[in-house]
């Protein structure tokens, strides 16, 4: 065990003078109250370290102990349900956000366990031996990098997670010892069997998303917005409603009021798969701005490697960061402390590294026990004032393949989710095509680039109308913008708090998805025909399909599917009477 003396310290950075040998990385224990650090620097003679606690209190001449091991959490059953801070310790007392000084591990707690291999068995690494029953069963895995024969393993029962349940001996003769529990460091990416090409979905339940940016599972995607543009809302939204199997949720240097009604409004949410608790299949890490700046910068680590454990598991996993920008101010700080030169707006050089560090983690991936799984991580970005030219931004998009890009023009005129549709993009959706035409959908790529193609010629007559004037314009021009709200109000408009429309299926996406594009194929038809542009945006069809989101529900899907009739009715009606009037 390797000791040092504190000569300096500045906030969370100390610098101490080493008796014995340190490592990068290597978690400490700092000052007679024992606060978890871990070193960042090494020198001849000293080292540099975080504390990621409170430092007040901390004189020259306080011991630093070397733990021999890398910064670790302990994985296990009890994260499911469960509300921790940025190293995985459960938080006390919620109103406050606060952690009894020098705490390092979670109380163990007890578990039913049945076993799944025998004595005399091969146990391969990442192979499960037992599974802890349940409303949602967990598998008992032995940890990467151990395997080998099973000389013993325990009875179907109740045991603590820290106790022995299996004996086996590796290759090398010596002997393991396995537990429910098991430690990882958080900043080793977890190995898996394979890395597999991403080819369906995450569907979210939110329209603008699924349809127009998808996101694929085991994908990146990148949310920016100013302040007030509903990022922290709709990825709360994307918590409840996404199809993923364990959502981790981390508020990252959050506010504090922001990150109380998530902890208030979590617990007594209802899982809409399972009408069960969403909280036993939820993980939240909580570490608001008024904690200490270096748990915050380790918070990432530990929220993506609890998403690795459960991906191990053959699960489907959502990790909801909220918000990086917050994590790289951490770094800032951090760094400047350290007395680093400082690159573009203060960042430390390594920044661009370190966002790559995070999102290359993401992944769908044949696990070491041969099943399934994924990490997908949607990421918030909140850059200053909404500059999306700042660095943390920038960075993003280099190591994303969706980016949402937050309106706050649209926030401002309480359009929901305020996604612009121009500004955003998802290379996904070549991928995840192939999906929607298993599921009924066939069209859904053209669709998709008709409506964009719509939207975006929308822009560019708005900007014309308002110089000319609306009535000015082409007809085939007035009709592409009668039809453009269509689209914003009849599918990108969907508000969270809508008892009807705050989820939508990929069933109810592909009805409405296939009823508006077949009125704009009939409404363009129309004016080409001769039919006056204002006779169209009266037609009470139209006015129908504008409510589409709010009055049909998801046991509504076959009255969608029936208005594509009423559509061509009106149609028809349009075209005689213009017959008429020729």
């Amino acid at each position: 065990m390797s000791k040092a003396f504190i000569r300096w310290a500045s906030g969370p950075v100390i610098r101490a003078r080493t008796e014995g040998v340190f490592h990068s990385y290597e978690a400490l224990s700092v000052g007679e109250a024992g606060l978890l650090g871990e070193v960042i620097q090494l020198n001849a003679d000293e080292i540099v370290a975080q504390v990621y606690e409170d430092t007040t209190g901390l004189r020259p001449g306080d011991p630093v102990i070397g733990t021999g091991s890398p910064l670790s959490v302990r994985l296990g059953p009890d994260l499911l349900g469960g509300i921790f801070d940025g190293l995985l310790r459960p938080l006390s007392g919620l109103a406050d956000f606060r952690l009894s000084t020098g705490a390092s591990e979670r109380p163990g707690r007890r578990f039913h366990f049945k076993p799944l291999v025998e004595k005399g068995c091969v146990l391969a690494a990442g192979q499960a031996f037992g599974q802890v029953p349940g409303a949602r069963a967990q598998s008992c895995q032995a940890p990467p990098g151990i395997a080998g024969k099973i000389l013993s393993i325990v009875g179907a029962g109740e045991y603590a997670d820290d106790e022995t349940l299996c004996e086996l001996e590796d290759a090398s003769g010596q002997r393991q010892a396995l537990a429910m529990t098991h430690t990882w460091p958080v900043r080793m990416p977890r190995p898996c069997g394979q890395r597999l090409p991403p080819s369906a979905p995450m569907i979210t339940g939110q329209r603008v998303l699924d349809t127009l940016f998808p996101v694929a599972r085991g994908g990146r995607a990148a949310l920016p917005g100013g302040f007030g543009t509903g990022k922290t809302i709709l990825q709360e939204a994307l918590a409840k409603w996404c199809d993923a199997d364990v959502i981790v949720y981390v508020g990252c240097g959050e506010r504090g009021n922001e990150m109380a009604e998530v902890l208030d409004e979590f617990p007594g949410l209802e899982d809409p798969r399972t009408g069960r608790p969403l909280m036993e299949r939820a993980v939240i890490i909580a570490n608001t701005s008024n904690m200490p700046v270096a748990a915050r910068e380790a918070s990432i680590y530990t929220a993506i490697t609890v998403a690795e454990y459960f991906r191990d598991q053959g699960q489907h996993v959502a990790l909801m960061a909220d918000s990086t920008s917050r994590w790289a101010e951490a770094l800032r700080e951090v760094s400047g402390r350290l007395g680093e030169l400082p690159g573009e707006a203060g960042y430390p050089a390594y920044l661009s590294a370190r966002l790559a560090g995070f999102y290359e983690r993401a992944a769908r991936v044949k696990t070491l026990g041969g099943e399934e799984g994924s990490v997908t991580v949607i990421g918030a970005v909140s850059p200053p004032a909404g500059d999306f030219s700042e660095p943390v931004t920038l960075h993003t998009k280099r190591f994303v393949r969706c980016f949402w890009a937050l309106d706050p023009e649209r926030a401002r005129a309480r359009f929901y989710p305020a996604i612009h549709p121009l500004t955003s993009y998802s290379e996904d959706a070549g991928r995840v095509a192939p999906w929607w035409q298993a599921h009924g959908n066939s069209e859904w790529a053209r669709h998709r680039e008709r409506l964009l193609t719509l939207l975006e010629q929308q822009a560019k007559l708005e900007r014309m109308a308002r110089i000319v004037g609306k009535d000015a314009l082409p007809a085939a021009q007035q009709v592409a913008l009668t039809c453009a709200e269509l689209v914003n109000e009849a599918l990108l408009r969907q508000s969270s708090f809508s008892e009807v429309d705050r989820y939508c299926s990929p069933e109810r996406q592909a009805a409405m998805l296939r009823v508006v594009v077949h009125f704009i194929d009939r409404a363009q038809q129309a004016v080409d025909d001769g039919t006056e542009p204002g006779r169209i945006a009266a037609l009470p069809v139209l006015a129908t399909l504008a409510r589409l989101g709010e009055e049909f529900g998801e046991d509504r899907i076959e009255a969608i599917k029936a208005l594509w009739n009423e559509i061509d009715t009106a149609f028809y009606g349009l075209v005689e009477a213009t017959d008429d009037v020729h």
